[in-house]
Parts: C-alpha cells; structure tokens; sequence
C-alpha cells in the first residue's frame, strides 16, 4: 500500500528548507541536558548536516564504576536501525539486476514457507521488508536463541498468521532478517560477506562488523539498566549470530558516513555506490502504521506514519522524516534523517529501557528546524512513568489471581523432560535441588509455584514469565504453556 498525500501537503513537505544550524556550544548544552535527565552512563552523538559532519562526540563512560570515557569511536549494538543498512545493501543488488524488490521470496530462497497459503503463494521480498507477511511479532524466535538466521526463518512455516496476508503492518524481525537472506543467495555469499563488501569497505565504516565480534576487539560500550532507583551495569547479550534485522555494530564515526549517504542520494565523496531511484525507493511510504493507541502517543504531532522498505516515515511537525530506533539489552539506537534539511541524526547510548533517543532526537530537529521549543524530555518521561505504572499494574493483577493454598498436581518429578513445539523447538525442564528449572535455547531459570499447575519463571530476562503445565487423560502431563505456545511432552 502506498500513502499518497494531497499535493499541497506533498508541496510543503517537499520544498528546500534551510536554517541556521545550531552551533556546537548549543548542541552540547541540548545533549548533556538529556543524559543527565535520563541518567544514561554513555553517549555518542552523530550529526551530519548539508553533506557536512558537523559534530561528533563521545560523553560520558563505557562503564559505571570505571573511567573509560565513551568516544567516537565507541562501538554499540545498532540492534533494528541495522535494518537500514541491510536495505541500503539490497538496493545496490537491484542496480546490478540481481534481485527486484517484488521477487517471489522462493526465487532465492527455495526452501522458504508461510502456514497461510495465501502468503505462501504469493510472499515476496517487499513483503518481508515491510512487515505485511500476517505473522505476529514472535519475538522470542530470535531472542536469544542458538539457531542460525536461516534455522529461524525455517521456522516461520509453522506459525499460524495473525493478520490477513498484506492487511496490516507488524513488526516481524526474522521476515525482515530472511530477506537479507535472500540478497546474500542472489550475491552468492553470505550476508556478513555482502555486506562488509558492498557497504562497510567503500564508506570506510572501520569499525562496523555485522554481528558483534568479540570482546577485546574493539571499543565497546558496555550496557547498563534501571534497577529500583539506580542504574547498573547488564549482562552482555552479544548478538553472536549474523542477522540482518538486528546485530549490527558499529560507532557514531561510521554512523555519519551511512547517513551521509542516505542524504547525498546515493553518492559517497563524488562515487557512486547506490542508484538514486533505488535508494529512494527505500525510503518511499510502502504500508501505514496506524496512528492510535502507543503509536499515537509516541508521535503527538504527527498526522501520517508509515513504513518503508527500512524506516518509519511521518510528517513530523510539518517537516517529513525517516527514522528507526533500536533496542537490545542494555542499549538504545537511533537514527533519523530530515531530507529536505539535509539533516541526520545518530544516536548511540548504553542504558536500556530509555526513551532519550526520540527525546534527543527529537528536540535535536526542533532546533535545527527552528520550531517552537517543546520539552521532549519530560514528555517521553511521563511515557515512561505511565509504562512503568502500566506494568506494576499488570503485574499486581497476576498476583492478585494467585488461588492461595494450593499445590502441584503431582510430585514434581512428573514435570520434568522435553517438551518440542514445531516453531519454538524444544525446551526441558528438570529437578534441583532448589525445586524446577526450566531451560529453552540459551535462557535458563528457576521455577516458582505460583498455583495449581502454573509456575513462574523467576530470573532474568524471563522473571515472572508464566507456565501452565496440562494434564493429560491419563493423569500424567502431556504438554505446558509457554510464550502462548503449547509444547507438547515427549515420551
């Protein structure tokens, strides 16, 4: 679906905007203002403006508790602003007539099935990069788990669509994922290979790697999440495994060459890497994002939201904008580009849970836009507050469900072994000495009673995470609920 606007909207949104920008002096005081309200440890900021890199800066440290100053050359997980990128490479397989944007998903990658048959038949590569395949989110598909990318977009066969096929925008990161996939076969290489080749080595991007490469082999953030009324520092979730979606790494240095590039059209210092129609062709409104409920909130000014092939479009205050955001434990990405501004916007921080990036982000273009000054920061607090109230409120309502005085149907022993789900794979439980633990993929956890045959899973990043046991004819149990999946128990 494209979004077509009336032409006077399209007019004003077009026109070439120019402003006085900001000196560095000013922008320093609008940044340091938003880490101290926000608390974040570290920061790099990238901001280009009129083909020019106008600054950029590491504040704050790699680390709590040690002196590591985070500089620009810091690197952080990009986590879904990776999405960019690797649509950014296919556009450079569709200038050399590899691939098309409408390809059949299984023109490359034959193995590759929806459960609709509708989607099945018809799925292709702007499909996946939109959104609109009618699979839900499954997030727990990738997160943290062992497979492959390619394992997890197998796996995507045997879940049921939640939406009509093409009806509606959801977010699905290993559809996105699997058409990088595909790129990758249409270029006879692996993903990883495409991509440091076609985009890293000619924009110089030094320190950008495609999944994370190892401690001690680079300048790492480390990241870091609230906890009660402090911050502290987070168990690293690498991102071992290369994904197109989401495990890009990379500094604010090498984060200015690529959003230069968005805005030069393609060109990098007087070379052609991407065609014009091909990269704007990323960047053109595929499918709406409805404005309601959280998204409402989270765009005020806002009047049209959509997806392209790799950011979200929407009249922001009357100027049109890209953005993505990204997230992964512990960190926080943003990009964001004005294009008639020339302006663009990278953010990198190592606080999780935090909406500093849009507030950032956002009061950074007020001020190059020379719009009305609006307080960003206490607004996207007052999100988040009602987040965390939204949150305590639900989680006192399950614990206000608990049926006291109860107890498991069986001896605990009867719980234990190997439950197998088509998509999910398997997970096990077993006993210890301190009661249940159940373990799936890579996430492992102790289990708590909570009634009847309900147990919860009480350790990070799971804690309170439900699952109901089910009793089968016999009386022995025959299956669990889990991440609204039910595993089936294996003899």
């Amino acid at each position: 679906m494209r979004i077509l606007l009336a032409g006077s909207t399209l007019l004003a949104l077009t026109m070439p905007l120019q402003a006085q920008a900001p000196s560095s002096n000013q922008i320093d005081i609008i940044v340091k203002e938003a880490m101290a309200r926000w608390k974040a440890p570290g920061l790099a900021v990238a901001i280009v403006h009129q083909d020019r890199l106008i600054y950029l800066k590491g504040l704050g440290v790699k680390e709590l508790g040690k002196n590591d100053p985070v500089t620009q050359d810091t690197v952080f997980p990009l986590a879904s602003c990776s999405k960019a990128l690797t649509v950014t490479a296919l556009a450079m397989l569709v200038d050399d007539g590899k691939l098309t944007w409408d390809d059949p998903v299984r023109k490359h990658l034959p193995w590759f099935k929806l459960k609709d048959p509708c989607a099945d038949s018809n799925v292709t590569l702007r499909d996946l990069l939109t959104h609109r395949t009618g699979l839900g989110k499954h997030e727990p598909l990738w997160f943290k788990t062992p497979w492959t990318m390619e394992e997890r977009a197998r796996r995507l066969a045997f879940l049921d669509p939640s939406y009509s096929f093409r009806s509606t925008f959801e977010y699905q990161a290993i559809a996105y994922g699997t058409a990088g996939l595909a790129g990758a076969q249409a270029a006879r290489t692996t993903w990883e290979e495409f991509i440091e080749k076609r985009l890293f080595t000619p924009l110089e991007m030094k320190t950008a790697s495609a999944a994370f490469p190892g401690a001690g082999k680079a300048d790492f953030a480390s990241p870091h999440k609230r906890r009660g009324q402090g911050i502290a520092v987070l168990e690293r979730y690498p991102l071992e495994i290369p994904d197109p979606a989401g495990s890009i790494h990379a500094s604010a240095r090498d984060l200015s060459k690529f959003l230069r590039l968005q805005l030069g059209g393609g060109m990098w210092q007087s070379r052609r890497l991407v065609a014009e129609n091909s990269l704007r062709e990323t960047q053109t409104p595929q499918i709406t994002i409805p404005l309601a409920d959280f998204s409402a909130v989270m765009n005020p000014h806002s009047h049209v939201l959509c997806y392209t092939l790799g950011w979200i479009a929407q009249d922001y205050r009357g100027r049109w904008t890209l953005m993505h955001g990204g997230t992964v434990d512990g960190f926080r990405a943003q990009l964001t580009l004005v294009p008639d501004m020339q302006l663009g916007i990278a953010l990198l921080n190592n606080l999780d849970r935090t909406w500093m990036n849009l507030a950032l982000s956002n009061t950074l273009v007020d001020r190059f836009c020379q719009l009305p000054e609006k307080d960003w920061n206490d607004y996207y607090h007052a999100v988040q507050d009602e987040e965390d109230r939204l949150a305590k409120a639900h989680l006192d309502r399950m614990r206000a469900s608990r049926k006291p005085n109860t107890k498991p149907s069986l001896a605990l022993p009867a719980y234990a072994g190997a439950y197998a789900d088509p998509a999910y794979g398997t997970c096990r439980v077993s006993v210890e000495e301190d009661g249940l633990h159940w373990e799936w993929g890579n996430i492992h956890s102790r289990l708590e009673h909570f009634h009847f045959d309900t147990f919860l899973a009480v350790e990070e990043p799971v804690d309170n995470l439900s699952l109901t046991f089910q009793l089968g004819e016999q009386g022995t149990v025959a299956s669990v609920r889990v991440m609204e999946r039910t595993f089936r128990k294996r003899p």
